[in-house]
């Protein structure tokens, strides 16, 4: 197993980690499981940025979470911007 794949295995459990600890309702940013796995205390989880997000891809392809962009679930190949992950399954009900 190379390093890149460790780090993507990490992140992944880092996410569902995090996920499980908050409300079924609530989500999580990229940056919450970049941070969680970044030893330092600088600003180096930003490097880590582009691999928690396709860390969070990769959970959503086995279905076990769901990438949003303004509460909605989005494609990879539509995403831009900003992204929040949940559970699958999780999202909350639109008020009327």
């Amino acid at each position: 197993m190379t390093e890149t794949d460790q780090l993507t295995r990490r992140l992944e459990q880092v996410i569902t980690d995090l996920l499980e600890r908050r409300a079924v309702t609530a989500s999580i940013c990229p940056s919450d499981a970049a941070r969680e796995v970044y030893e330092g205390d600088d600003e180096g989880w930003r490097a880590l940025m582009e691999p928690a997000r396709r860390a969070a891809w990769r959970l959503a392809a086995a279905g076990r979470v769901e990438v949003t962009q303004a509460g909605s679930p989005v494609k990879e190949s539509e995403a831009r911007g900003p992204l929040r992950i949940r559970r699958a399954g999780s999202q909350r009900p639109r008020s009327r």
